[in-house]
């Protein structure tokens, strides 16, 4: 006989386990299906933890070694201790993922350790468990992207999953893709000693982020030593006796180049992992990009069956899965679940952040939406200046009739902590004025913000 339960999540990363805690807070009978060794999914335990304490781990050493005698703090010779900055970021993972387990006690969601298969609608399979599920929720995340022509191997040819657990220090490292992950993961890298070289197949860095934020962080990247081919395309890598060759053409056509490497990051981008599922038995639509097709309420087509997070549309991000979790768990419940997709902030964790919410210009532009923009610069920020981290600035849209903020991009010291007071302004359909007449403690970089919004109408105050 099949064990039975009210909701059964496939998936056991942000966006799964907290869909599982939240159906369980709701009186739901609910079990969470795993095949890893650890709760978290890749964000947790191959992702967005782990690469933080890396950046964190290597921003230390940086300032260390380069940045302060500024602050007339001089020592003698900085070593790097790889091992010891690895085992810090395992340690962080594994308190992490223990620390979910232990939520998952205490809302007594059962944890069912194992590959999930939908056989049909109603129906769960793990490893010959039945296990009857009156609502099943599918959040199984993402992969990352093959590059055709490229072969990884996680030690010289590398994806994200490598890139956390190379054992020394690259002497040239190669990042093909110029995103979040890639442009983060180089910022490791580079501050422990690599020379870093960023391919990207389109002209710009950071696709889909402000053109003018772009533009900026690539200036500051390639101060601290990145090397850029854009419009450029890797087709090949052979592996020799030195590390790896890469054969590079541009994207638009010509004369192909080698490119010599120690280690090659392949960061193309992500996937749905759909693959095992049962998807296509159980009558589960994709659409053309292999991603669930979802109605508004994170129904697909077959009664019962829902889905959340990297394997549906929108941006592959864990607080959007996570949010997605909330809203599915409190829909199945009999609520309104509903999440905002205008207002999910992304972020790159390198020095300095990048932060963004809403539209950038160029969407502006291309909708035909008339706006106002209000830019101030963390030169001009009295708490940037105290602390000597004034690169980047605040830039915040708004409707030109309105005043309503429409979007806010920030580059600069701890932009994904400053731009979350836009996040909720937006949330709320605040003005600039809105921000501009609220409160902003002195010194502190959320100046910036306010200045930015004083900016749309023209009347900054401090430049």
């Amino acid at each position: 006989m099949a064990d039975s339960f009210d909701v059964v999540v496939i998936g056991g990363g942000p966006g799964g386990y907290v869909a599982a805690i939240r159906a369980a807070q709701l009186g739901l009978k609910t079990a969470c299906i795993e095949k890893r060794g650890a709760l978290g999914g890749t964000c947790l335990n191959i992702g967005c933890i782990p690469s933080k304490a890396l950046l964190n781990s290597s921003a230390k050493f940086a300032e260390t070694k380069n940045g302060l005698a500024k602050h007339g703090v001089k020592l003698g010779e900085v070593a790097l201790d790889l091992p010891a900055m690895m085992a810090t970021k395992d340690q962080v993972v594994t308190g992490l993922t223990k620390g979910v387990e232990q939520l998952f006690k205490k809302n007594k969601v059962e944890w069912i350790k194992g590959a999930g298969r939908v056989e049909k609608p109603g129906l769960v399979s793990v490893e010959g468990r039945r296990i009857d599920a009156k609502n099943v929720i599918i959040a199984t995340g993402s992969e990352s992207m093959p590059l055709k022509g490229v072969e990884v191997d996680e030690e010289r040819i590398v994806t994200s999953t490598g890139a956390l657990a190379l054992k020394s220090v690259p002497e040239r490292m190669v990042v093909v893709g110029g995103g979040y992950i890639g442009l983060e993961m180089g910022s490791v890298w580079s501050r422990l000693g690599a020379k870093v070289t960023v391919v990207e197949f389109l002209d710009r860095i950071l696709p889909g982020m402000d053109g003018e934020v772009a533009k900026q962080f690539q200036r500051i990247l390639a101060k601290q030593g990145f090397e850029f081919r854009l419009g450029s395309k890797v087709t090949a890598a052979k592996k020799t006796n030195k590390g790896v060759s890469l054969t590079v053409e541009p994207a638009k056509g010509g004369p192909a180049e080698s490119i010599d490497a120690d280690v090659v990051l392949v960061a193309i981008g992500r996937r749905p992992f759909t693959e095992g599922l049962g998807l296509e038995g159980a009558g589960v639509a994709l659409d053309e990009r292999g991603r669930i097709k979802t109605d508004a309420h994170f129904r697909t087509n077959v009664a019962g069956i829902y889905a959340i997070g990297d394997v549906i549309a929108g941006p592959m991000l864990a607080h959007k899965a996570e949010e997605e979790g909330v809203a599915v768990a409190e829909i199945i419940a009999g609520q309104a679940g509903h999440v905002n997709y205008e207002t999910v902030p992304g972020v790159v964790y390198t020095h300095p952040e990048v932060a963004s919410v809403g539209k950038t210009e160029e969407e502006l532009k291309s909708a035909g939406i008339e706006y106002k923009a209000g830019k101030f610069p963390f030169l001009a920020n009295s708490r940037a200046r105290a602390v000597v981290d004034t690169e980047g600035f605040v830039k915040i849209l708004a409707d030109a009739k309105t005043d309503r903020v429409l979007g806010v991009h920030v580059i600069g010291p701890e932009a994904g902590t400053v731009i979350h007071e836009c996040v909720m302004a937006m949330e709320f359909g605040a003005s600039a004025e809105d921000i501009a007449r609220a409160f902003h403690a002195h010194p502190t970089l959320n100046e910036a913000v306010k200045e930015a919004a004083l900016g749309v109408a023209g009347r900054a105050i401090h430049i």
